[in-house]
């Protein structure tokens, strides 16, 4: 099997983790930072919004099994993609929508992708999410790490994640392990 990455920002990397893990072709989905300046930042220097960097997850996936244009598919339909710097509660540009693109192939599915949600858009909204080329990813901390299947009970978990999970399962089955 030949695995690739994909490294998407859609706010809260607890969210987007927990998201990327139930798709089926999905072998892992790891927590993290990417787009900033700072060299291993941590969840502290980057919640503080001065490091330029993002919660982000990178995605190791099998495309035979699932092709990144599904992977977009699901990025796109999980989140609001036209809200800048915000994700529900999650305020700041760490929050930002935000694709990291490693080749250009990538970036034209992207940029395809997005274009065709401006299109099917009819409230004069647009999408925001940022395509830039992938640099570093810095792994989070482990606490981080399979946040909401370590903590299914917690607060967050239930109120935010869950429901994000059952738009998941309702709109996209046949991804879904």
């Amino acid at each position: 099997m030949q695995t690739k990455q994909a490294v998407f920002g859609g706010g809260c990397f607890w969210c987007t983790e927990a998201i990327f893990q139930n798709l089926k072709g999905v072998e892992k989905a790891e927590s993290g930072y990417a787009g900033g300046d700072m060299e291993n930042p941590s969840y502290e220097k980057v919640s503080s919004g001065t490091t330029g960097h993002a919660e982000v997850i990178r995605v190791t996936y099998d495309p035979a099994v699932i092709p990144y244009d599904d992977l977009l598919t699901v990025f796109f339909g999980t989140h609001d993609p036209t809200t800048p710097n915000r994700q529900g509660n999650d305020v700041g540009e760490q929050y930002r929508s935000v694709i990291f693109y490693q080749t250009p192939q990538e970036k034209v599915t992207i940029e395809k992708a997005i274009q065709e949600i401006n299109q099917s858009l009819k409230d004069g909204t647009r999408v925001v999410t940022q395509v830039v080329p992938f640099g570093n990813f810095f792994k989070a901390e482990d606490y981080h790490q399979n946040y909401y299947n370590e903590n299914k009970s917690a607060p967050y978990c239930q109120i935010i994640i869950e429901p994000k999970l059952e738009k998941l399962r309702k709109r996209f089955a046949e991804l879904v392990k």
